[in-house]
């Protein structure tokens, strides 16, 4: 029998160890082909957004912007010959001083000077001031100031074209639109209204960036058709943001000469959106650690990390222990991005950037062990690659979980076995039968039973130990029981009945909203100075009393008692048991508090009082606290009850409106007060009794 078992076990092994190797190799594929599948889409998306922005920059610069970038070079040469004013200039160097230049110092290395960006000629001075410095709109707001009502040609042109091409750059997704004068190199004008309007792309302070390396390339075309992409790099006019440039060359309609160039600007925010998806990567099926990003020809990011969005500390801890500088660390947390400050030249994006494409497993930016899908993308003037990359510890994580359904139903078949084994040899070892029939019933909680073997050998000690061990069982069965038994009154004594039921169940957070419930407070006047006067013991011996007849009273009246506080007692009708007459059952159960402290009061000569506050409305009730709980309620409800009850009079009860209503037809002894102040928000209209 055993010869039979081990052949069959061997069996089964061997064919889910094939099935499992052919069933990881599947899963293995699976993944790599949803990396790749997820690299090209990202790939699709952003090689067609920047054949989008070539052919509308192409479409746009020979259009109708090409009679206002003559309008636009004309005014802007009028504007040479402008007096500037002292003032004028003294309020554009102060905002150099006290905006700019601030705000560019945050975001670069060294000290930027004041006379390096400051522009030197006439109309440029003249537009900065009116259109910058003198308009009133905050940075990043400046566009929308239209006209500079100056009487000048370049305003009238201007407040034409401004909405249109502010709504213009909204509705495509670009950060800014230039109109370069191709003659003479100047920006005559442009939509954000930075400190590059007006300058000249030649020999200005921004002769160096990205957009005055696309002016250059486009004026040197002789081609309508030409289109010239900058990479994205630190723009200063811009606070050093990274920036993008595209640019066309704007011919005269009439006579095809060369009169200008249209420039977009390309923030990282639209490559950004599509990189990361909206930062919702699981449900692109990147998982929980997987991510798409875009590296240029430096190395340096294109696209934001996830992990500096979802999980910054992690991130910067990773970085700092690759060894990235701490400089580049420090603009990452300064930007919030990793754009052009993260270098990632592991081995996938080193292939990538040489134009290949492939699925690697190495160690990312991170130091972290990924499964990497890249390949170049094919976007003309830009050296850029994509990866697809998943932590190899969250992607093998299915193959994990194939092995161990796989050993699951292994052991399971394996017990089917051996059990069918075992009932074959049940007519061999029928001893043995009647003493897993005594286990079973144990199992199943019955602890009376008791199995007899006949035979006078081990198996029949073997049945009297069992029935020792039942024995013993059921004692410690009962008394587990005496102790559960114990424990539920203690609960039934702090909480609700249905509530105490749900914390059985296992539940951890409970709270209920009830809409329809009266709450009680009730204060009882004089008991401090009583217990000034009498032993401690005595003391607790009246409390207790008391409060037991008012105990015994609520119950009478179907009202839940809900807790005590010092002299303070809380009730609540129509809390645990739905009520529709709690109104009136909780002023029943006033006016028997007020007789229960007269009847005190005479048999025990003392000289307490009690005052009432009552309110009907919403509540909300829950459990606070973990290993020392209580049940509470919340809500404008309990809180008008309480001040009702402290802005009362002694031996008195006072309802809202809501109250009297309800028991109007009922009880006709209550008389309307003056409005009190129960509410921070509102005075309410307050009904009074004082029954004896």
């Amino acid at each position: 029998m055993l010869m039979l078992l081990g052949v069959c076990i061997s069996s089964i092994i061997a064919i889910a160890y094939v099935g499992y190797d052919n069933g990881r190799q599947a899963l293995n594929n699976s993944i790599q082909n949803q990396l790749i599948s997820v690299r090209e889409t990202k790939a699709y998306q952003i090689e067609n957004y920047f054949k989008k922005v070539r052919a509308e920059v192409q479409t746009y610069s020979q259009g109708e912007v090409n009679k206002a970038v003559k309008g636009f070079a004309q005014a802007f040469q009028e504007l040479e010959s402008a007096e500037i004013q002292l003032d004028w200039h003294e309020k554009l160097k102060k905002y150099y001083e006290q905006e700019f230049l601030p705000k560019l110092a945050a975001n670069t290395a060294g000290r930027p000077l004041l006379y390096s960006y400051l522009p030197q000629n006439s109309a440029a001075r003249y537009l900065q001031y009116h259109y910058i410095a003198g308009n009133t709109n905050p940075i990043g707001e400046k566009e929308y100031f239209n006209n500079a009502n100056d009487g000048s040609q370049y305003s009238g042109i201007h407040k034409i074209v401004q909405p249109i091409y502010s709504n213009f750059i909204t509705q495509l997704g670009y950060y800014d639109l230039f109109l370069i004068d191709a003659k003479t190199g100047n920006i005559v004008y442009s939509v954000k209204k930075e400190t590059d309007f007006g300058t000249n792309l030649i020999k200005g302070p921004y002769s160096t960036s990205g957009l005055a390396s696309v002016f250059r390339q486009a004026v040197n075309a002789d081609d309508p058709n030409f289109v010239a992409i900058s990479d994205f790099s630190p723009y200063r006019a811009s606070y050093a943001e990274p920036s993008a440039f595209v640019a066309s060359p704007i011919f005269d309609l009439n006579d095809s000469e060369l009169i200008g160039v249209l420039a977009f600007q390309l923030s990282a925010n639209e490559i950004n959106s599509v990189m990361t998806g909206n930062n919702d990567w699981e449900e692109e099926g990147l998982g929980k650690s997987g991510e798409t990003y875009l590296v240029g020809s430096d190395y340096g990011m294109r696209s934001n990390s996830r992990f500096l969005i979802q999980q910054p500390q992690k991130y910067f801890k990773a970085i700092a222990a690759k060894g990235l500088p701490k400089d580049k660390i420090a603009f990452i947390k300064k930007f919030n991005s990793s754009i052009l400050h993260q270098e990632i030249a592991t081995e996938a994006i080193k292939q990538a950037l040489d134009n290949k494409a492939g699925f690697a497993i190495a160690n990312d930016y991170r130091g972290i062990e990924t499964l990497n899908a890249y390949r170049p993308l094919e976007i003309d003037d830009l050296n850029w690659a994509i990866n697809a990359q998943i932590d190899t510890q969250e992607a093998f994580e299915p193959i994990k979980d194939f092995q161990r359904q796989v050993l699951l139903a292994t052991t399971i078949i394996v017990l089917l076995v051996t059990l069918i084994a075992s009932i074959l040899s049940y007519y061999f070892i029928r001893p043995i039968r009647t003493l897993i029939d005594g286990f079973r019933q144990v199992g199943k909680g019955n602890t009376d039973v008791k199995i007899t073997v006949k035979s006078k050998d081990e198996f029949r000690e073997l049945a009297n130990s069992f029935n020792e061990m039942v024995d013993n069982l059921d004692h410690q069965k009962k008394l587990v029981q005496e102790k559960n038994e114990e424990n539920e009154e203690l609960l039934l004594s702090i909480l609700p009945e249905p509530v105490a039921e749900r914390v059985k169940k296992g539940e951890e957070s409970i709270g209920d909203s009830f809409s329809n419930i009266t709450v009680l407070f009730a204060d009882l006047g004089g008991f401090i100075e009583l217990s000034e006067s009498l032993p401690a013991v005595q003391t607790v011996s009246l409390l207790n009393d008391l409060v037991s007849a008012f105990d015994d009273a609520a119950e009478k009246h179907g009202v839940e008692k809900h807790k005590t506080i010092g002299s303070g007692y809380m009730a609540v009708c129509g809390l645990s048991v739905p009520r529709l007459d709690h109104a009136k059952r909780t002023i029943d159960f006033a006016k028997e508090m007020l007789r229960i402290v007269r009847r005190f009061n005479r048999e025990k000569n003392t000289d307490l009082k009690l005052r009432i506050g009552v309110n009907s409305g919403s509540v909300v009730a829950g459990i606070v606290g973990k290993d020392k709980f209580i049940y509470d309620l919340w809500g404008d409800t309990v809180n008008v009850a309480n001040r009702l009850q402290s802005r009362g009079e002694w031996n008195t009860i006072q309802v809202t409106e809501n109250v009297h209503n309800r028991i109007a037809e009922f009880i006709e002894d209550f008389e309307p007060v003056e409005n009190t102040e129960i509410s921070d928000r509102e005075n309410f209209p307050v009904w009074s009794t004082k029954p004896y």
